[in-house]
C-alpha cells in the first residue's frame, strides 16, 4: 500500500496519458542541445548555442513523459503537430547555483549547459525552464527543432578510445555511465584505467547499486590532457587539462568543477552514455556533483572512494547534502517549500518523502542517539541538512550523503536511489 501511495506522488510530477512507443517518435539517435545561461542573481537569459546529432540512444526507452525529480530545471519535447508530450528530462545547473553567491550580485555571466534527448522523427518543440529556490519558474525558452536541419552537426562518427569496466547489458537496456579522464596524459592512461576501476568498486559496493550492477554500464573514456594534474587557482596552479577543471569554484577552496561542458560532451560522443563521471588526476582533497550533469572528483585523494560515492549520489540520485553549518548557510530550501530532494524536509509536505519509513512513536525532531548499531541504519527526522541548521531535516544521523566515514547510505537515500533505478531500467 505504501509503495502505491508513493507511485501516485510520483505520478503527480507528471501524470502519463495513455502509453507512449519509443519507436513512434523517436530515431535511435541523440539529440544534444547546447545552450548559454546567462545573468545574475535577480535576471537569468536562456539562449540556444548549438544542436548535435550523434548515432545511438543510450537513454530510457519508457516513462518518456514521466520526470523522476523535478530538478532545479526541465526540458520538455512536444510533438509540434499534435502538441502532445513526448520527452521530459529534469536537471540542475552550476549557472544557478552560482546565483546564489556573491559574485552574482555585482557580475553577470554566462554558463554552459548539454543535455542529451531522443532525436525526434518530426518537428518538435522545445521547452527550457528553470526555477528558483522555491520551486517557481523563474526563466523559459522554447524553440522549434526540426529533424530535417541541415545545420544539427553530426558528432561521434570517430568514438574515442575506450574500456568497459563494468558491462551489466545493452545500452538500451542498462544504464551507461561514462569515466572521464581529466589532467592525464597520454603516457599516465594505464593509470586512469586503474582510477576507473576503483572507482566502479567503490560504487558497486554500496547498496542499492551491488544488489543491482546488472542494470549497470560503466565505461572508461580515454581523453588525454597535455599536463598532469588540475587547475588550482588558490595555489596559482594552471594546467593545459583535457575538459579545464578546476578547485576554488565560486571561491570554494574544495569546490572541483568545470565549466567546459561543450568540450566535455565534445569528448564522449561516439559512445553510449547518460551520466558522466569525471576522475581528476589530483591528490589535492575535493569534488562536485551536479544533478544529471557529472561528478568530479580527485582520484589520488585518501577519501577518494567515500567522495565518488557521495557526488555520484547527487549527480545520479538528486540526493542533496545531509551536511550544515552552525552559523546557518545562505538559505537554498526556504521555510514553506518542501525540497525535491528526496532525502532532505522541510516538513512543509512530510507525507510526500519517507514519513511512511518512520516508526511508530518516532519523535519530530529526532534526538541523536548514542548507540553505535542506531547511527546509520536509525531512520528518523533530524534537524540540519542542506547546509542549514535549522528548518531543513534529514533522514538518519550519519549517511554517506553527511559524512565521508559512513559506510553506508541510510535507507532513506537507498530507497531513493533503487526508485530511480527502477525508474529508468523498467
Amino acid at each position: 500500500m505504501r509503495e502505491r501511495l508513493w507511485m501516485l506522488v510520483w505520478a503527480a510530477v507528471s501524470l502519463p496519458v495513455g502509453a507512449q512507443r519509443f519507436e513512434d517518435y523517436f530515431e535511435d539517435k541523440t539529440l544534444r542541445l547546447d545552450y548559454v545561461f546567462a545573468g545574475d542573481n535577480r535576471r537569468q537569459q536562456l539562449y540556444v548555442d548549438e544542436l548535435c546529432v550523434s548515432e545511438g540512444w543510450a537513454g530510457r526507452r519508457h516513462h518518456l513523459k514521466e520526470l523522476p525529480l523535478q530538478g532545479n530545471g526541465q526540458l520538455t519535447m512536444c510533438d509540434e503537430a499534435t502538441g502532445d508530450t513526448i520527452y521530459r528530462h529534469s536537471f540542475s545547473s552550476l549557472f544557478q547555483e552560482w546565483q546564489s553567491t556573491e559574485e552574482a550580485v555585482r557580475l553577470p555571466k554566462s554558463f554552459e549547459n548539454c543535455f542529451l534527448m531522443p532525436f525526434p522523427k518530426k518537428p518538435v518543440l522545445v521547452t527550457l525552464t528553470l526555477c528558483d529556490t522555491r520551486r517557481r519558474e523563474s526563466s523559459r525558452l522554447q524553440h522549434r527543432v526540426d529533424p530535417s536541419d541541415i545545420l544539427i552537426r553530426r558528432i561521434g562518427q570517430e568514438q574515442p578510445e575506450h574500456r568497459y569496466i563494468h558491462r551489466g547489458g545493452s545500452a538500451a537496456d542498462c544504464i551507461d555511465v561514462a569515466l572521464v579522464a581529466e589532467g592525464y596524459t597520454k603516457q599516465e592512461m594505464p593509470l586512469f584505467y586503474e582510477d576507473c576501476g576503483r572507482a566502479v568498486e567503490a560504487l558497486l559496493g554500496h547498496e542499492p547499486f551491488a544488489s543491482l550492477k546488472e542494470r549497470f554500464n560503466f565505461v572508461a573514456v580515454a581523453s588525454p590532457s597535455v599536463q598532469s594534474g588540475v587547475s588550482i587557482p588558490g595555489k596559482g596552479v594552471w594546467k593545459n587539462t583535457a575538459v579545464d577543471s578546476h578547485f576554488d569554484t565560486f571561491y570554494s577552496e574544495r569546490y572541483l568543477t568545470t565549466l567546459h561542458l561543450k568540450e566535455l560532451h565534445n569528448r564522449l560522443a561516439g559512445v553510449p552514455y547518460e551520466h558522466i563521471i569525471i576522475l581528476a588526476n589530483t591528490e589535492h582533497y575535493g569534488g562536485g556533483g551536479i544533478y544529471n550533469s557529472y561528478t568530479l572528483t580527485a582520484a589520488h585523494h585518501a577519501t577518494f572512494a567515500p567522495v565518488v560515492v557521495h557526488e555520484f549520489g547527487h549527480s545520479f540520485g538528486g540526493l542533496g547534502d545531509e551536511y550544515f553549518y552552525d552559523d546557518q548557510y545562505e538559505p537554498m530550501y526556504p521555510a514553506g517549500v518542501e525540497p525535491w530532494e528526496p532525502n532532505l524536509t522541510t516538513l512543509t509536505d512530510f507525507s510526500a518523502k519517507w514519513k511512511d519509513m518512520l516508526p511508530s512513536g518516532t519523535p519530530v525532531p529526532t534526538p541523536l542517539s548514542e548507540r553505535e548499531d542506531e547511527v546509520f541504519t536509525r531512520v528518523g527526522v533530524f534537524e540540519g541538512g542542506g547546509y542549514q541548521s535549522k528548518g531543513v531535516y534529514r533522514p538518519a544521523q550519519e549517511c554517506r550523503m553527511k559524512i565521508n566515514e559512513a559506510p553506508v547510505f541510510c535507507p532513506v537515500c537507498q530507497r531513493a536511489l533503487r526508485r530511480l533505478i527502477t525508474f529508468y531500467t523498467e
